[in-house]
């Protein structure tokens, strides 16, 4: 599956409350979905040693899938497509590494 097709997909399931501009509850819930992501990865370093089992690759798959599923949103409710937005960052970073600030701070580096 492509961006694209993800992206006009997850489209049908999205049915969230409208809360002022459509952004903002897609825009939550991806914090929400990272911030699960990375509860997991926390856990697996304080309760298993930071072994990543099956198991919790698969947790991790499924909160991965809810952060993508968000990012979609955030993406359609601002009218760019996901391809776009995924292109965009590896011509940045590629332009980055070329120019050895791969490294470092700040957004205009």
């Amino acid at each position: 599956m492509d961006f694209r097709d993800y992206q006009t997909k997850s489209r049908k399931t999205a049915q969230y409350p409208p809360i002022g501009h459509p952004v903002i509850y897609p825009v939550l819930g991806l914090a929400n979905e990272a911030g699960e992501v990375a509860g997991k990865v926390k856990k697996i370093f304080r309760d298993h040693q930071g072994v990543i089992d099956e198991d919790a690759r698969q947790a991790l798959a499924g909160e991965l899938g809810d952060v993508l599923w968000y990012l979609a949103q955030v993406c359609t409710e601002l009218d760019l497509s996901l391809d776009d937005v995924a292109e965009h960052n590896l011509a940045k970073l590629s332009d980055r590494l070329a120019r050895g600030k791969i490294g470092g701070d700040g957004d205009t580096r």
